[in-house]
């Protein structure tokens, strides 16, 4: 399942610059997603984050990461934030670094579902640059009606 900008938006609450999931290439409901984040020197961020050697700061790739972990939750469970919905990050395990994500880099995000209970999801993610590990993590995301 193949989705573009514009069903992201449909699934994702955040908008510029804080959506980070620019393209989700596969989607299997209740088990795993692969997207992309095409990183532009253009990013506010780069302007004060090393500026002579920009990178893109380490809790926006994980943030990158839970927001591919947000399309997967609401695809599953069929909401929307639309609907009143939402997944908030609530936690993040075993977080680490591998290789700087800098301008020119297409970040690709991978999670799986590691289990899900009453609306608690646990995600074990990876970010990668052309098959290189640049962050992996376990991310858990907590669904929640807000309005």
């Amino acid at each position: 399942m193949v989705m573009d900008i514009n069903e992201i938006r449909d699934y994702l609450p955040h908008r510029y610059p804080f959506l980070l999931v620019d393209r989700v290439t596969e989607l299997n409901l209740g088990e795993s997603i692969v997207g992309y984040k095409n990183v532009s020197i253009n990013e506010p961020f780069f302007n004060g984050h090393f500026p002579h050697h920009p990178i893109m700061p380490g809790v926006l790739v994980v943030e990158a990461l839970a927001q591919a972990c947000g399309i997967l939750g609401f695809k599953t469970v069929n909401k929307l934030p639309a609907d009143g919905y939402v997944y908030y990050l609530v936690g993040s395990d075993n977080v680490r670094f591998k290789r700087p994500v800098m301008p020119g880099d297409q970040l690709q995000l991978r999670a799986d579902v590691i289990r899900e209970k009453r609306g608690i999801w646990k995600f074990a993610c990876q970010a990668t640059v052309d098959g290189e590990l640049a962050c992996e993590a376990e991310i858990i995301c907590a669904e929640r009606k807000v309005a």
